[in-house]
């Protein structure tokens, strides 16, 4: 499975053999099952993923109320960023909405990678810049469009989360109670018809 992660570095830059080689050797794939928790609020995350197979979801608990912000599809880093990189306690949690397969890059082995392949650090730029750019479209979302606009987008631009995810997340990450979200899938239901 580690070879998804090769590919997906090389469409962004090239590496050479022995990069291919270290990365093969030393990046453990470890497989969660559904319902696992990766982080916990308040713990310190001491490692990143790369989702291989799978979905991952960041929650808060609010008042008892989960809030999702974000979920983690394949090709996709999974970092608790503040807590990783500062090693403060986390404010969130980060679980396996599916059975997962990740590939696990823990802070010391990422900080090994970069300084013996500078070309990495190149990677991690543009993937940070491609981050940076989602969360800044979420959540200017967020601001400027209705729970409606924003399940059209999810539709349009992540319509296989409206088959993997319980529509309870859904809600929560447009930001609606469940009943909200069934209304709106109505209407949108009836206005396509």
């Amino acid at each position: 499975m580690i070879h998804k992660l090769i590919q997906y570095i090389s469409s962004f830059i090239q590496l050479d053999q022995e990069a291919v080689d270290v990365i093969s050797a030393l990046i453990q794939v470890k497989v969660y099952e559904k319902g696992e928790l990766l982080l916990k609020e308040g713990a310190i995350s001491d490692v990143s993923y790369f989702n291989l197979e799978g979905c991952v979801r960041l929650y808060y608990l609010v008042d008892g109320e989960e809030k999702t912000t974000f979920f983690y599809t394949e090709n996709q880093f999974i970092t608790s960023m503040r807590s990783f990189t500062k090693k403060e306690p986390s404010n969130h949690y980060l679980e396996c909405i599916e059975n997962c397969c990740l590939a696990l890059i823990p802070y010391r082995l990422e900080q090994e990678l970069l300084t013996r392949f500078p070309k990495l650090e190149s990677f991690a730029r543009i993937v940070l810049e491609q981050e940076l750019g989602n969360y800044q479209e979420m959540l200017s979302s967020h601001i400027i469009s209705s729970p409606e606009q924003r399940y059209l987008n999810l539709m349009n631009n992540q319509p296989d989360l409206l088959q993997r995810v319980p529509l309870y997340q859904l809600a929560s990450y447009i930001g609606v109670k469940a009943e909200s979200l069934s209304r709106i899938r109505k209407r949108i239901t009836q206005n396509a018809s």
